[in-house]
């Protein structure tokens, strides 16, 4: 049982530690490249940190258990929207830009409700089925090029 704590206080340690570096790089890459931190946000941090979340609920759902993938899924999008951004709000005011309100907030709401709407089925509630999830995985491909095309 020490060993276990010891390897999960050095694992998190590790994480704090690689998470500033990884930061500190993509805010050093936005500026050489002359790209918003905001995109360097969404898109470098944002690819980030949910290609583990993407491969866990990949595996989930090649192993007949999509209740997980979507939980995880569901559980990140509650965990970053709520509580990351209310914890740094909490350690330092956060300025939001005019186009995020406008632009990236509504962007997100209008995507959940569709994961919503598609998950609640037009088969019955709990089927997202291939077409489904390719016309999601197209959206984010289109907003993601929008943001690219957009940023410079």
């Amino acid at each position: 049982m020490l060993i276990a704590s010891l390897a999960i206080l050095a694992g998190l340690a590790l994480l704090v530690w690689s998470a500033d570096r990884f930061v500190e790089g993509s805010a050093a890459a936005a500026g050489h490249f002359g790209m918003p931190p905001l995109l360097i946000g969404m898109v470098v941090v944002g690819f980030g940190t949910s290609a583990p979340e993407m491969v866990v609920s990949a595996l989930a759902a090649s192993q007949g258990n999509p209740g997980l993938a979507l939980g995880n899924i569901l559980g990140s999008n509650l965990f970053n929207t709520l509580a990351v951004v209310g914890i740094a709000g909490m350690i330092s005011p956060m300025a939001v830009a005019s186009d995020v309100l406008t632009r990236d907030i509504p962007v997100m709401i209008a995507l959940t409700v569709a994961l919503f709407v598609l998950g609640y089925g037009f088969r019955g509630p709990g089927r997202i089925n291939r077409v489904e999830g390719a016309g999601l995985l197209a959206a984010f491909v289109g907003y993601t090029a929008y943001l690219l095309t957009t940023a410079f």
